[in-house]
């Protein structure tokens, strides 16, 4: 049996790997954040009492934003993905900045909702709803600098005359 040749990441280019990073990124987020929900679909439907209780309006409310959130940002993960693959030769020192926000954003806000209902205080949010700032600010950050990389490339790009990529040059 032939063994399969690995593959040297660091060797493909870095929009690649920023593609690859946010492609997975979004996928494994939305499958864990549909499980989520799944998961909340059966302690509505088996009934729980800690969860359905009538004190626990905060909970419920907290896990199912921790479920929505979590799997409109994966969304975003992959969107990401497919616009650092499309401005591939522009350049992109944006993304340096916008991956680890948006990353950083995908923990810090669904996991600020989901800790926020893990211990209500009389209706309130426990203390992990703090983290819910600084995720919104994350967010906020990434979402303006892939706007702003992705309008300064059209930008660049106006005026100038397409490439023809089949026309040979011919030497004389």
């Amino acid at each position: 049996m032939a063994e399969s040749p690995t593959r040297d990441v660091t060797a493909l280019p870095e929009t690649v790997r920023y593609a690859r990073r946010h492609m997975n990124f979004g996928w494994w987020s939305l499958l864990l954040f549909v499980s989520l929900g799944i998961g909340l679909e059966s302690l509505h439907g088996f009934k729980v009492s800690w969860y359905l209780g009538v004190g626990e309006e905060t909970r419920r409310l907290l896990w199912r934003l921790a479920h929505a959130h979590g799997a409109f940002l994966g969304l975003v993960h992959i969107a990401f993905a497919v616009t650092c693959k499309e401005r591939e030769g522009d350049g992109q020192t944006w993304r340096t900045i916008a991956s680890p926000c948006l990353i950083g954003a995908s923990v810090v806000l669904p996991g600020g909702f989901f800790l926020g209902g893990v211990n209500v205080y009389g209706g309130d949010p426990g203390l992990g709803i703090a983290l819910l700032p600084l995720g919104a600010v994350l967010l906020f950050i990434a979402i303006l600098l892939t706007a702003l990389g992705k309008s300064s490339s059209q930008v660049s790009t106006r005026g100038e005359k397409p490439r023809d990529s089949t026309r040979r040059k011919r030497g004389r």
